[in-house]
């Protein structure tokens, strides 16, 4: 019955979480236009937000309860995710064509982050060959405040750069004139979807906590699949709704910007809070993270198109890496 219990409030974690955060873009873009903020910079800074504030919240409250393999588990497997699972079954929908700007810019930016972090967390422990003297679930290295503030530092010169490159390159567009939102009800939204956000991590993480510890299964695999998975919600459907439309230009643009965020943001607040623990497991994972990212870009940078083939072939990876997280 208690573990029950338990799957019920992560699922309501979840729902808060994603309805939250849908609610906290709606009444922070309404309010952003009233101030007469450009709808590319709504786009690249509250929006993206929006969609990363799942992970956001589920990984600060793991970070601030202690939960430190759920914390970095929970990032790495969403990265994981969104390149593999929601890349790869876009691809499989519609193939996915890949922006030049995007390969120029921001994969670089995700691959360089990707491995600054294991620089920080996993390298000493590597060298010192710690990851095949230790059992998965040992910490060997830590992800710190000054690893943090880094990432936090780097997050803010790339949405600077970011929103310099859509002033320069913003095309004519003629918007919709809409009625603006009453303020109120922007308000309501933006202080309901902040509650719902910040309750819901709490629910996912104590739901998870307690049904690794039922299940006799590690926080780091909870949060490397369940939590990952249920954070990584909105970038689904929403990608895979949109290559049912054969709107898929944006796909690869959408996923690699949500991994940014994920590392830059989240990792860098958690961390800045609190110091997070790195396991044997998390070091392997981050190995993984960084192998696929090079396949994937290989993928993007064959014909600028990512093609079915290459989308069973990133689905196929995701199980894989699934199953050695299980068996490990």
């Amino acid at each position: 019955m208690k573990i029950l219990l338990d799957i019920l409030i992560l699922l309501a974690g979840f729902v808060g979480l994603i309805k939250g955060a849908d609610w906290f873009v709606d009444g922070s873009a309404a309010v952003a236009k009233r101030f007469h903020v450009p709808g590319v910079i709504i786009g690249l800074t509250i929006v993206a937000m929006g969609t990363s504030a799942p992970e956001l919240a589920v990984s600060t409250s793991a970070a601030i309860q202690g939960s430190n393999e759920i914390a970095i588990s929970n990032v790495i497997g969403s990265n994981l995710f969104n390149l593999l699972m929601v890349l790869g079954i876009c691809a499989i929908i519609h193939s996915v064509p890949v922006d030049k700007v995007i390969l120029k810019r921001d994969y670089p930016v995700n691959l360089g982050i990707t491995i600054v972090l294991f620089l920080f967390a996993g390298l000493p422990a590597l060298l010192n060959g710690d990851l095949f003297s230790h059992e998965m679930t040992e910490d060997v290295g830590n992800v710190s405040r000054v690893c943090g503030i880094t990432f936090l530092l780097i997050f803010a010169a790339y949405i600077f750069f970011l929103i310099r490159d859509a002033k320069k390159n913003k095309l004519e567009e003629e918007e919709e004139e809409a009625e603006p939102m009453a303020p109120w009800k922007c308000v309501l939204l933006i202080l309901i979807g902040i509650g719902l956000i910040v309750g819901g991590g709490e629910a996912v993480v104590y739901g998870a906590k307690e049904i690794a510890l039922a299940a006799g299964m590690s926080e780091t695999l909870v949060g490397l699949t369940i939590v990952a998975l249920g954070t990584s919600l909105p970038e689904l459907v929403t990608s895979i709704v949109a290559a049912h439309k054969g709107q898929v230009d944006m796909a690869v643009g959408n996923c690699i910007g949500s991994n940014i965020f994920n590392i830059l943001l989240i990792l860098g607040v958690s961390t800045t809070i609190h110091p997070i623990g790195v396991n044997v497991a998390n070091i392997w994972d981050l190995i993984i993270l960084i192998a696929v990212s090079i396949v994937t870009l290989m993928f993007c940078i064959n014909k600028k198109r990512i093609s079915r083939g290459e989308g069973i072939v990133m689905v196929l990876m995701y199980v894989g890496s699934m199953v050695f997280a299980v068996v490990r």
